[in-house]
This record gives C-alpha cells, sequence and structure tokens, in this order.
C-alpha cells in the first residue's frame, strides 16, 4: 500500500507541476494516475490533501531533514554545500518525472501557489526558511570568531543575503531551468568578498 501511495504522490506531483495546481482537477488525476475516485479517496481525503502531501514531500520535507542535519560548528563553506546539497535534492526529484518538461520555473510558481493558498504550507515554510536563516548567521558568526572573515561585518544582513541567494533566481530572464552552478558561484563570490 505504501507504494501505491507513493506513486500516486509522484505522479500527482507531476502532473501538478506541468498544469498548476489550480487546473488539475479530480478527473485529471484519475486519468494520469489511472484510479478511480474512490481508489483516490481511499488514499486522500480531497484533492487538498493530496496537494498538501505532495508540497510537503518534495520541498520542506527534505529541506527539514537536509537543515537538521547542520552540525553546530558548520561555517560559511559547509552551509554553502548544504544547501547545494539541498537544490541538488530538488533536481533529482524533477529528473524522476516521466514528463521531462517539468522545470524549476514551473516548480517556483507552484510553490508560490502553494504557499499562497495554504496557510500551513506558508507556516512550515517560513519555519524553516527563519531556521534557515539562523544556521547562516550562526556560521557567519563562526566564521568571524575564527578570523576567516571581516568582523566589521553586520552578521544579521549577511546571513538574510546567503538566504536570499536562491530565492533571489529570476526565471522571467528567459529561462525555464535554474542555473545551479550559477547559484553556487553567487554563494562563493559573497562568501570571497567577506573573507580577510
Amino acid at each position: 500500500m505504501k507504494d501505491r501511495r507513493d506513486y500516486i504522490i509522484r505522479k500527482s506531483m507531476e502532473l501538478y507541476a506541468v498544469k498548476g495546481y489550480q487546473n488539475v482537477t479530480i478527473t485529471d488525476l484519475q486519468f494520469a494516475l489511472d484510479i478511480g475516485r474512490g481508489s483516490l479517496y481511499y488514499y486522500f481525503r480531497d484533492q487538498d490533501e493530496l496537494f498538501v502531501t505532495c508540497m510537503e514531500r518534495y520541498f520542506l520535507e527534505p529541506k527539514q531533514r537536509i537543515l537538521a542535519g547542520v552540525p553546530d560548528d558548520a561555517g560559511i563553506g559547509q552551509m554553502i554545500g548544504t544547501m547545494m546539497d539541498y537544490l541538488h535534492t530538488l533536481e533529482e526529484a524533477l529528473l524522476t518525472f516521466d514528463n521531462k518538461s517539468v522545470n524549476t520555473s514551473n516548480v517556483n510558481n507552484l510553490m508560490f501557489t502553494a504557499y499562497s493558498r495554504f496557510p500551513s504550507l506558508r507556516s512550515k515554510a517560513r519555519r524553516l526558511a527563519l531556521k534557515e536563516i539562523e544556521l547562516w548567521r550562526k556560521a557567519v558568526y563562526k566564521d568571524q570568531r575564527a578570523g576567516l572573515i571581516r568582523r566589521d561585518i553586520d552578521r544579521d544582513q549577511i546571513a538574510l543575503m546567503f538566504a536570499h541567494i536562491k530565492n533571489s533566481y529570476d526565471s522571467g530572464l528567459g529561462q525555464t531551468q535554474m542555473d545551479f552552478s550559477l547559484l553556487e558561484k553567487t554563494y562563493s563570490e559573497l562568501h570571497h568578498l567577506l573573507k580577510i
């Protein structure tokens, strides 16, 4: 039964990513999953519960796991590695979909819809964002104390800058797939600017 539920989540997430949450009907889900309405409702109370489960599985749970694994003494370099691991986890998840038109632009739109429509998802995403900012702040402080970066910078502002690098990607630049090497370069450039 777990395999069937996981299949429903994966195929539904793929459909949401291609069409957008608001454009997917129960009939669309039945057709894509090749199951009856009763079978779908056996696993999920309604379409909202299915969508929330998809978003938690693909976006919130991976970020929570990765952030929970950051050691207390992590510096900026380790945090950059952690965030790149998270982004590559998302990229790998997209590659498991049969429909290869799913890309990071679709996903960004889907996340916006999810967080604006479902307060529970927005609340969880906010807690994770605040946790990430706190981890960046600790990493900046650790590197300052170790004399690896300048001490005259505002660690709260720098933590916010690091946290917002991945959020500032503009998919309106004509690219549908996020360039992770560009993000890694941006993290590294900011880190370099802080060094003594």
